[in-house]
């Protein structure tokens, strides 16, 4: 794959921003309810799926498995039939984190899964002891061999059971929610994880006969039930609140005027709430967000910021509201309660000219207002990935982000909806 980079001329702080920008489906509903096709006697047709570099690696590690898979314009149709195997693509597994979504329901399905470390974005420790542990629990062995763990189950079906998470884990909520559907008996999950991506999903799985109790609290019940059925019917991913709330902080720094589309304000109402404390204008609907602005960003205050899990603070937001932050007046405390490493990328802000002290792997103090400066930067991840992005359009002068494959795993064609509303940005080959 040749590698490409974004090159962007920055605005120098000035409000130049206008039009409308549409919000794409949402990558982490998507990628579970693809994994879900497993859990299906019939096919599954997935609608308002963005198509970003995650889906399809999805489809790849569905298709080694010999599930058939057909991606057209934001629609995906999986038939899982002819599962053949039940080894994850190791390559595959080891570039997406998601890889992990798949463990439980092949396990659920076939009684044996076979799978290597899942990879994904550096961001700090995301030790997989929580699926390792808990499948044994639900009457599965493990064995660990060439680099591989192996997971199987006596009698070709998981245990229902009863769980309690440690700590409060998407992917681990995800996974174990779609093996329970499987599973013989009730399985109770404690303490899981609200995102509205879960509660998604969970709908869209009992709507095709599943039965889970308890979806958009902490406790969930689940009593497995045999295969799902779709009847053929279409599925709606819901928007994306991460992309909904990184191009509201673009427009809170450098829009005249912007009206994102197809959004759900609902999902990132802490946002909302922290730029209009800010001193941000922000008006909502039932699905969309409209920033008039006319006052520079350095007129807005400080405000102190700290992750939490949803419905908190998303450490998925955590990078681009730093740049938000490195442009209004006082200073701010950033705390990321989550992921250890996941404020290395200020030290590129800093050499940006962004007012940046680190205190300790969680926190770091932003005064601001500081003057950004175009430069040379790596995308370390997918959300420092775009927060470069805001970065360098608010920066005086000219900008190249490289390594651009993790902002295309997150965000579908992100340029060409950024030129839309202004933005200078191109797409281009990278000379190495």
């Amino acid at each position: 794959m040749p590698k490409e980079k974004f090159v962007i001329e920055g605005l120098s702080g000035k409000r130049e921003l206008a039009g409308a920008i549409d919000v794409r489906g949402s990558k982490n509903a998507a990628l579970p309810m693809m994994a879900s096709a497993m859990l299906f006697s019939d096919g599954l047709n997935l609608e308002n799926v963005p198509m970003i570099e995650d889906v399809f690696r999805m489809s790849e590690l569905l298709s080694a498995l010999g599930v058939l898979v057909k991606v057209k314009k934001s629609s995906v149709s999986i038939e899982a039939r002819g599962i053949k195997e039940t080894d994850l693509n190791e390559g595959l597994s080891k570039r997406m984190r998601a890889s992990i979504f798949l463990i439980g329901p092949i396990l659920a399905r076939s009684g044996q899964v076979s799978f290597p470390h899942p990879g994904g974005c550096v961001i700090g420790g995301r030790p997989i002891d929580i699926f390792l542990e808990n499948f044994q629990k639900m009457g599965a062995s493990l064995e660990e061999k060439n680099g591989h763990y192996i997971l199987k189950t006596k009698s070709k079906k998981l245990k229902g059971t009863e769980i309690f998470f440690p700590i409060q884990s998407v992917s681990a909520t995800e996974t174990f929610m779609m093996a329970a559907v499987l599973a013989e008996g009730k399985t109770i999950l404690k303490n899981v994880s609200l995102e509205p991506e879960i509660v998604a999903s969970g709908e869209f799985l009992n709507s095709c006969g599943a039965k889970i109790k308890g979806l958009g609290t902490m406790t969930l019940e689940i009593e497995g039930d045999g295969l799902l059925k779709s009847d053929s019917r279409k599925f709606k991913v819901i928007p994306d609140r991460l992309e909904t709330g990184g191009f509201l902080i673009l427009g809170a720094l450098s829009a005249k005027r912007l009206l994102i589309k197809n959004c759900n304000p609902a999902h990132i109402e802490i946002l909302i709430e922290t730029l209009r404390k800010a001193g941000v204008n922000i008006k909502t609907s039932k699905s969309t967000i409209e920033i008039i602005e006319e006052k520079s960003a350095s007129s807005f205050e400080s405000v102190n910021i700290k992750t939490h899990e949803y419905p908190g603070f998303p450490t998925d937001l955590q990078a681009p509201i730093s740049v938000f932050l490195t442009q209004t007046k006082g200073e701010s405390v950033v705390f990321e309660t989550i992921f250890e490493s996941r404020l290395n990328y200020t030290e590129d802000l800093v050499k940006m000219g962004a007012d940046i002290t680190m205190w300790d792997p969680h926190r770091v103090m932003i005064k601001g207002p500081t003057k950004l400066k175009g430069r040379e930067l790596e995308g370390p991840d997918i959300r420092a990935g775009l927060a470069f992005l805001i970065a360098a359009i608010v920066a005086r002068g000219h900008s190249v982000i490289n390594n651009i494959y993790y902002i295309d795993r997150g965000y579908e064609r992100i340029e060409e909806r950024l030129q839309k509303i202004g933005v200078n940005i191109k797409r281009v080959k990278s000379e190495i």
